[in-house]
């Protein structure tokens, strides 16, 4: 049962992070309109299953206008909403509290701040510290995502190449998109035929789905089961099978291993995880897969957006 619906509000952010799975940077394309986040409100809420919407990236706050049109418009709806962030507008505790007001006042339930070594060299004092900082004095139910060492919260510390390979809350660093190029020279490989399962989706009977601007329904970054501005969301969800889908389907059954077989994909002999191993066959088989194996930016290609009904060569202008 579908209960949470994510919008990758734009693939552009200020920074461009080595683990990055959606391969976000100052000059990533792919951005929401005030009046596609409406549509995709309105198929959430037609769907009666979702309460909790999230919009992240990329950089959500890089387009600040319409994120607070978002929050207010999926209020209206009575979803319950979510941020996530790397706090990057904190430049001081002032711009904190007026970013991060708004938000108050329109009942977000959570601000998950990224603040680790990946996004912020400085580890006694950054952008993301000022912003969780903020939120807590002002009431704002805000949490720490961080990828450092034993990391548990905005006193994490760390700077070295090798604590770049630590221990993210919850699980260690999924070693996909930029990760899997950049990240998985330094930690461990073990043989690709030992990851039968795939250990972080429910890709059976998934709790939520990201969407981007492009309308690509995503079970998984990366792996689509339909485009939104085709198909309303809860046909898409009606219609999707997990047995049949051509890349859904293998690892249901047997896991990243199962699906380098059935794509005929023969990956190293060795690799960082089963994220490593999956998103590696994807990225081999994505031109005989393009609508399945979609969007690029996930697989760190250049892209073209549609823009007005056309499709031009695209390049987010800075707000």
């Amino acid at each position: 049962m579908i209960k949470q619906v994510h919008f990758i509000l734009t693939y552009m952010c200020t920074l461009s992070c080595e683990h990055c799975f959606v391969c976000s940077s100052p000059d990533a394309e792919g951005t929401f309109t005030p009046g596609q986040i409406n549509q995709v409100l309105d198929q959430a809420k037609d769907m009666g299953t979702v309460d909790t919407v999230y919009f992240e990236g990329g950089e959500p706050f890089l387009f600040y206008p319409l994120l607070i049109e978002s929050i207010r418009q999926s209020r209206r709806r009575k979803f319950s909403v979510g941020v996530v962030t790397n706090g990057f507008f904190a430049t001081s505790e002032e711009n904190a509290r007026l970013f991060l007001e708004p938000l108050v006042d329109l009942g977000v339930v959570d601000l998950s701040i990224s603040d680790d070594i990946f996004h912020y060299e400085n580890r006694s004092d950054n952008p993301a510290r000022r912003a969780f900082r903020v939120a807590q004095e002002m009431g704002l139910p805000a949490s720490v995502l961080a990828l450092d060492p034993g990391a548990s919260g905005p006193d994490t510390s760390g700077s070295s190449r090798e604590e770049k390979t630590g221990i993210v809350e919850g699980g260690g660093i999924m070693f996909r998109g930029r990760a899997a190029e950049k990240l998985s020279p330094y930690t461990v490989c073990r043989d690709w035929q030992q990851f039968t399962r795939c250990p972080y989706e429910d890709l059976v009977t998934p709790a939520r789905l990201h969407v981007d601007a492009l309308g690509t329904l995503q079970i998984c970054q990366g792996i689509s089961i339909g485009n939104v501005w085709e198909q309303p969301l809860k046909e898409l969800v009606r219609r999707y099978d997990p047995v049949s889908h051509p890349v859904c389907g293998p690892l249901v059954r047997g896991g990243p291993a199962e699906l380098s077989r059935t794509l005929g994909c023969v990956p190293p002999v060795k690799v960082a995880d089963a994220c490593h191993l999956c998103y590696l066959v994807r990225k081999e088989k994505r031109q005989s897969n393009p609508a399945i194996l979609t969007p690029p930016q996930v697989y760190c290609e250049d892209c073209r957006v549609p823009v007005a009904g056309l499709t031009v060569p695209a390049r987010i202008r800075k707000p």
